[in-house]
């Protein structure tokens, strides 16, 4: 199967799929070999780690494809890619769209937010009117149904943020919409507590989305939990970038004191990168020996 039919797939099963969200093509290899079923390329990490910024639009659509294939190239679990707000008006959407499709992602993420747009759970941010919010869906969906008539395709996870300025209410009203124009998976960001996150997935039809930030607005419910609220998906944006970093400041410190602290073994390291697969496959080749 495609990376997109492996994730239609993996939405009709009855349970929550904890995944683990990348942010280059090593953290998405080391998900994929630990056996997770698919990931989300995170716009917050992507940004930290391919620019040393904050996700608040610095990145350009270029830089973001360019990290789409980088992970697609590097795995064949499905991906789902952070398409911001499309980076324009509806014909923008529509050639994120398919530029995303061309790289391999088995889906991507098209919000409502007003540009530039912000992490989900920091201060600032705002969305744009239903009108605009609705051309972005339809502008995505259209474009979704005009690849599938050239045999490619990817499916369409529409998010809204207009819970943190206009209410659950006008939030689950504009998923609704979202369903109703042809989005594949329907994300509501940021409910604050387990009976809100009840409300979007009894409210809402299809696949959910919930997106779990480690000290953010949105409950760290255990993923039994979210299932039996109605999740399909439990994202975590942050997790791996978050501990990441943790590591590298904490060896940063102890080597500044001569000390080393524990890390993983040089074999292990090496084989997880790919060096063990190459040297099995560049064996069948005399040249490569040299």
């Amino acid at each position: 199967m495609t990376p997109t039919e492996t994730l239609r797939h993996l939405l009709k099963q009855d349970t929550c799929h904890i995944m683990p969200c990348c942010f280059d093509a090593l953290s998405a290899k080391l998900i994929a070999q630990e056996g997770y079923a698919l990931t989300f390329m995170s716009g917050f990490a992507a940004s930290a780690s391919r620019i040393g910024a904050p996700d608040l639009g610095l990145m350009s659509y270029a830089e973001v494809l360019d990290q789409v294939r980088n992970i697609t190239d590097a795995t064949t679990i499905p991906l789902i890619g952070d398409g911001d707000t499309g980076y324009g008006n509806a014909m923008n959407v529509r050639r994120t769209v398919a530029g995303f499709a061309k790289a391999g992602a088995a889906a991507i993420m098209i919000e409502d937010q007003l540009a530039p747009k912000r992490c989900g759970h920091t201060p600032g941010k705002a969305v744009v009117s239903r009108d605009e919010a609705f051309d972005r869906v339809r502008a995505a969906v259209d474009e979704r149904d005009a690849l599938r008539a050239q045999d490619r395709d990817i499916l369409i996870l529409a998010r809204t943020d207009a819970r943190h300025e206009h209410g659950l209410g006008e939030a689950i009203e504009r998923a609704a919409t979202f369903a109703e124009l042809g989005a594949d998976i329907l994300f509501v960001e940021a409910p604050r507590s387990e009976q809100e996150m009840r409300e979007v997935c009894t409210s809402l039809p299809g696949p959910k989305m919930a997106n779990i930030v480690e000290g953010g607005e949105t409950p760290d419910l255990p993923n039994a939990i979210l299932h039996d609220i109605g999740y399909s998906i439990a994202a975590y944006p942050l997790s791996l970038m978050a501990a990441a970093m943790q590591a590298m400041v904490t060896t940063l410190r102890a080597m500044r004191d001569d000390e080393r602290p524990a890390q993983m073994d040089f074999a292990d390291l090496r084989a997880r990168i790919g060096f063990d697969d190459y040297y099995a496959t560049s064996g069948r080749y005399r040249s490569s020996q040299r």
